[in-house]
C-alpha cells in the first residue's frame, strides 16, 4: 500500500521573515505601555493597621519613573526605590513613630521626575500592640483546662513508654 504524503514542511525561508518581523515589532513597542496613556498611579500600605513603632511596607504602581517618596504624619518621609528594571513599582519600609496617636493617617505617595503624579492610601494606627504568642486566639485559661492539658500529656507520654517497652520485650 503507498504511502500517503506527509504535510509539506513549512517554508523555513517564512517563518524566519516572520520571526524577523516579530522581533522588529517587539523592539519598537515601548516597554511602558501602561504609561503612555497616562495611568495614574496607585499605593498601597501593608499591613493597613499597626500599632505605634511597627514597620509597614508602602508600594506604588504606575509611576513610569524611579523614584519617588511616601510621607505621611505617622512615619515622615521615606525614600521609595524600584522594584524591577522598568520602574513599573516602587517600594519602601517605614516605622510608625512610637507616640503617633491611635487614628487614621492619610500616606501621600509622590512619584518623581517632571509632573510628578500622586497617590495616596490609608493606615490605621492602633492604640496599644498587637498581642503576640497565639495570636490573640486565646484569652486566659482556667486551672481546670491546664489539669485537663497536663493529664492528657502525661497519659500520652505513658502510652509511649509502654508500647517502647513492650516492643523490646517481644523481639
Amino acid at each position: 500500500m503507498p504511502a500517503t504524503p506527509l504535510a509539506q514542511p513549512p517554508n523555513r525561508r517564512l517563518l524566519k521573515g516572520v520571526a524577523a518581523a516579530t522581533l522588529v515589532l517587539a523592539a519598537a513597542t515601548p516597554v511602558t505601555l501602561a504609561h503612555a496613556g497616562g495611568a495614574t498611579p496607585s499605593g498601597s500600605v501593608s499591613p493597613t493597621a499597626v500599632a505605634p513603632g511597627g514597620r509597614v511596607s508602602l508600594n506604588v504602581t504606575g509611576c513610569g519613573t524611579k523614584t519617588g517618596t511616601a510621607s505621611s504624619s505617622a512615619f515622615g518621609d521615606v525614600q521609595l526605590t524600584p522594584g524591577n528594571l522598568e520602574a513599573t513599582n516602587l517600594f519602601g519600609n517605614a516605622t510608625v513613630s512610637t507616640n503617633a496617636a491611635a487614628g487614621t493617617y492619610t500616606v501621600t505617595f509622590k512619584c518623581g521626575g517632571s509632573g510628578g503624579q500622586n497617590a495616596t492610601a490609608s493606615l490605621q494606627v492602633t492604640s496599644g500592640a498587637a498581642r503576640g504568642g497565639l495570636g490573640g486566639s486565646v484569652g486566659a485559661m482556667s486551672p481546670g483546662q491546664i489539669a485537663l492539658g497536663g493529664t492528657l500529656a502525661a497519659g500520652a507520654l505513658g502510652a509511649g513508654i509502654w508500647v517502647l517497652r513492650r516492643r523490646s520485650r517481644l523481639t
